[in-house]
């Protein structure tokens, strides 16, 4: 069986292609250029399990994505209370590049507006512009699980429009926030925002940061947990700049843009989310990536103020094998496996992602990478446990019902324990072409349907 997920993603993908308003940055020459047709998104759960369509191998520049990572590392360097002595943490409703400070400290207003990270730049351990790049860049690789690489064109473009920046730098310089030359200054930022990803990379930062700073892959503890607090709450109010409380409302993740057209989204305890497309709106943030985030926290129910459902989820996967009753002694089943996935809890999409995944692997094909995978592939029934789920919310009830369909389709005979009728099944599409799966009270009534009256079963857990 093939993960549902991924097709997924394929229609929001392809749903957004048909917008076509927006342009690339222009005011970037190597941006300009950017070839408006390439699109991709990818989802990383928190641990460590990575979805991606679209044009996921396509490297782009970080540009100001790098700000909350940034942010992240002079927090570290230098201390939460030094860094709020630099640098506020409110929104600004102004442009990203606005050349303003707080009425009354003189600090940048927030750390996601080019003030406040050039700033930013300037707190990272470094005594010269190359150990402070250096720094960030092998911060920036450990995040994305791989080495990453300056854009040394893009870097060189961005140079030579580096004007307002630069003012910017001696602003800051003139009111005390930087004691450092501005020009280096300046040119560590623009090479900061120049270092090249894709999709997967940014997905499995963001995921980091939604994991408590935890690398989902590695395991590594790379951001201290209060630290990510701090940048998931600036992300939050002002991550998308003047589109921050529009953002809020109809997305609800904490997330950070970058006008090469990245979009990152964090939701902590969940998923990190990452879109491309290089075509801006006039607050500087992808057009294409703002639909595809709304369209994935609306379906899938991630908006962080969505409280009607609480609490986790756990997936469970139990084998039984069948003993023969006295009433039907040769039933085709007896001596035959059975595999029973347990949910309990509040399902919601990273339940039901856990639940799809462990579909794939345990009935899919062997995978030489990954052993024991496709070891129960020829179970003669599969069993779906819904006894212990007190709630479902829409897009879990949706992947649930796709994965059996699929189930049904490859001919595998599904069987789903439902006492409290929470699985609904008349609301599962196109249900009747792929075949129903069973649908029970208990487990007796499932043991006694897969293996015939009176049979038993062996069991690592009694009550199955």
């Amino acid at each position: 069986m093939k993960s549902p997920i991924p097709d997924y993603l394929k229609v929001v993908l392809d749903n957004a292609r048909s917008i076509e308003s927006g342009a690339p940055a222009s005011y970037i020459e190597t941006l300009a250029k950017a070839d408006t047709s390439k699109m991709a998104v990818a989802l990383a759960m928190v641990d460590g399990n990575v979805y991606s369509v679209g044009d996921d191998q396509v490297e782009f520049s970080m540009q100001s994505i790098s700000k909350a990572f940034v942010y992240a590392m002079a927090i570290e360097d230098r201390g939460l209370s030094k860094v709020l002595e630099k640098i506020g943490v409110e929104p600004s409703g102004d442009a990203f590049n606005q050349l303003s400070l707080e009425r009354g400290t003189n600090r940048p207003v927030n750390p996601m507006i080019n003030a406040g990270a050039i700033t930013a730049h300037s707190l990272v351990d470094g005594t010269t512009a190359e150990e402070r790049t250096e720094r960030i860049l092998r911060g920036l690789s450990q995040l994305a699980g791989r080495q990453l690489q300056v854009d040394e064109e893009v870097y060189e473009a961005e140079l030579k429009s580096a004007d307002r920046n630069m003012a910017i730098g001696y602003m800051l310089k003139s009111a005390g926030v930087i004691s450092c030359d501005p020009r280096d200054i300046v040119k560590g930022y623009i090479r900061q925002c120049a270092i090249n990803v894709n999709v997967r990379d940014l997905a499995i930062m963001a995921a980091t940061l939604s994991n408590a700073g935890v690398h989902p892959i590695t395991g590594d503890h790379i951001i201290p947990q209060a630290s990510v607090r701090q940048v998931l709450s600036v992300m939050t109010t002002c991550g998308m700049y003047d589109a921050a409380g529009d953002w809020v409302s109809n997305v609800g993740i904490p997330a950070k843009s970058g006008v090469a057209g990245g979009i990152i989204g964090a939701l902590p305890g969940q998923v990190g989310i990452a879109t491309f497309s290089p075509n801006l709106d006039e607050r500087g943030n992808s057009v294409r990536g703002v639909a595809i985030c709304e369209k994935l926290s609306r379906d899938m129910g991630l908006h962080m103020m969505d409280v009607s459902q609480i609490a986790g989820a756990t997936v469970s996967t139990t084998v039984a094998t069948i003993v023969a009753g006295a009433k039907e002694p040769h039933h085709p089943n007896c001596e035959r496996e059975v595999i029973i996935f347990s949910l309990r809890g509040a399902v919601r999409f990273p339940g039901s992602e856990r639940l799809s995944r462990a579909l794939v692997r345990e009935l899919g094909e062997p995978k030489p990478d990954d052993p024991g995978s496709g070891r129960y592939a020829n179970t003669c029934a599969v069993v779906i446990s819904l006894r212990d789920v007190y709630s479902l919310n829409t897009v879990a009830r949706r992947i649930l019902h796709e994965s059996i369909k699929r189930l049904m389709g490859e001919g595998r005979s599904v069987v789903v324990v439902d006492p409290t009728e929470i699985f609904q099944l008349a609301k599962a599409e196109d249900g009747a072409k792929a075949g129903r799966p069973r649908v029970v009270k208990s487990e007796i009534e499932a043991r006694y349907y897969i293996g015939g009256i009176g049979c038993s079963t062996i069991s690592i857990e009694d009550d199955w």
